[in-house]
């Protein structure tokens, strides 16, 4: 569904549940880029979008569910010239999420651990909430600079 807010500005949103199979990251990366593709990005913002998504995604596929397969829910939605992605999963949960976010640190030895810190640094905001047993919720929020330019009229 598109609405027309105001002037030109337009909402939108998508809700997509899929497996945690690691086929489905390349996915979510396509969905999100298209999707945010509405808005004024630059190709390097949609580029940042498509790596925050996919880390995002890929620590679902890879620590939430750890050997098993269980759902991802993706919701996109732009609002206000602002792009929102939330990446939920049912799994594990984050034990300690200021450590979580440490550059370098992994559950995974095999892992660079650098997802959470790219995903921060990469969006403009991004929130992290978990329990254990139960899941974890990443919000991520993008604004295109463009549109933050051209509103920044003192407010």
């Amino acid at each position: 569904m598109i609405k027309e807010a105001g002037q030109g500005m337009k909402e939108n949103y998508l809700l997509i549940t899929f497996p945690s199979i690691p086929e489905n990251v390349g996915l979510a990366r396509v969905i999100v880029a298209s999707f945010a593709a509405q808005l004024d990005f630059t190709l390097n913002e949609l580029e940042e979008i498509r790596v925050a998504t996919s880390e995002a995604v890929s620590n679902c596929v890879i620590h939430a569910y750890r050997e098993q397969s269980g759902e991802i829910q993706l919701e996109l939605k732009i609002q206000d010239e602002t792009l929102s992605i939330k990446v939920i999963d049912g799994g594990c949960g984050i034990s300690d999420l200021d450590l979580a976010k440490t550059a370098a640190y992994s559950t995974d030895p095999e892992r660079m651990g650098l997802g959470l810190v790219f995903m921060e640094s990469f969006m403009d905001q991004m929130t992290i909430e978990s329990q254990l047993n139960q899941g974890t919720q990443v919000l991520m929020v993008k604004k295109p600079e463009r549109s933050k330019d051209s509103n920044d009229d003192g407010q």
